[in-house]
């Protein structure tokens, strides 16, 4: 399960260094040279950290993250800068960065940041159950690493019932988390993502019958 960086810069033979290392590291890293780019991409994929240079022909990495955290792209981000004014630094964690690396970079202490901030996000937005892994930002389900065949609403419906504490979810609740709509989901939707899940949880998925379902940790 390879973290996928963005990485913005627009020194070629810097932004090249960069993602060779980061490679090597084991990242996926989509390396860009302008914001045009990288806006493109961002909105293609969805990336577990932004890279982003400050000072870009064109636009400023500042000026991309706020269109990003405008449009609810909540990406962890770190600005790659050489600026040293204060002011800069504030408006950057103002608008929404996660964390600054001054220039000239220092690869290992660029590892060490980027490690740190990784670490915090799987710990705000994923859940562990024995070896599953259930990643909530891409609702996608995890066994030793592999990813498994369960859809979308699946994961949503395992995060639901997992984020509970062992409490009924009541069918009509789950109705509205999973379709955000008072509109009546298919006929046997629940009960179809409920057997999906069943394979992987046996035991600790529990049909509270006429109410709705529960998860029981072992």
């Amino acid at each position: 399960m390879p973290y996928k960086i963005l990485l913005l810069e627009d020194d070629k033979l810097l932004n090249e260094t960069i993602s060779d290392y980061l490679s090597d590291e084991d990242y996926i890293v989509d390396g860009v040279l302008d914001p045009y780019t990288a806006l493109d991409k961002s909105f293609a994929r969805r990336y577990d950290c932004y890279l982003f240079d400050v000072n870009l022909p064109y636009e400023s990495g500042f000026s991309l993250l706020e269109k990003l955290r405008n449009g609810g792209d909540s990406t962890p981000t770190i600005f790659i800068t050489s600026r040293e004014d204060k002011e800069s630094l504030i408006h950057g964690f103002d608008i929404g960065a996660d964390d600054y690396i001054k220039k000239p970079l220092d690869m290992d202490e660029l590892s060490l940041r980027l490690k740190a901030i990784l670490k915090r996000q799987i710990r705000e937005n994923s859940i562990e159950i024995g070896d599953f892994f259930i990643d909530c930002s891409a609702k996608e389900f995890y066994l030793n690493k592999a990813l498994l065949p369960v859809t979308h609403k699946a994961v949503e419906l395992l995060i639901l019932l997992v984020s509970s504490k062992g409490e009924v979810v009541s069918t009509p609740q789950i109705e509205q988390a999973l379709w955000h709509t008072s509109q009546e989901p298919s006929s046997g939707a629940i009960r179809v993502y409920v057997t999906a899940l069943k394979k992987y949880f046996p035991t600790q998925i529990v049909n509270v019958r006429g109410i709705g379902y529960r998860f029981i940790e072992s």
